[in-house]
């Protein structure tokens, strides 16, 4: 579960959400990534940071240019594991559904 807890903390920010939308239209140089914030690139750094140590995205640096790119195998873990409550959650709207047409 910490790589879990890890990937859940890491996507828990508004900015690191869309740093990840914009990463799953491909990899992408760190300054180009940065360009639609309001702040730093060193505060961009910080959030891809994140990301990187929860395995969300790899930095590779080529010349004096770090690229980004996702890796989503976090993400897929994080899904299967929310598909176990959906199914719950189905289920009992499921039970909601019937319950209210039984009363009607």
């Amino acid at each position: 579960m910490p790589d879990l807890d890890r990937t859940f903390a890491a996507l828990s920010d508004t900015t690191r959400r869309a740093i990840v939308a914009r990463l799953a239209t491909g990899e992408t140089a760190l300054s180009d990534l940065a360009e639609p914030f309001d702040m730093s690139l060193t505060a961009v750094s910080k959030h891809v940071r994140v990301l990187d140590d929860a395995g969300l995205v790899r930095v590779s640096k080529r010349g004096r240019t770090r690229y980004c790119r996702l890796e989503a195998e976090p993400m897929k873990a994080a899904s299967d594991w929310l598909d176990d409550y959906r199914t719950f959650w189905t289920g009992q709207f499921e039970a909601l559904a019937r319950y209210l047409h039984e009363e009607t």
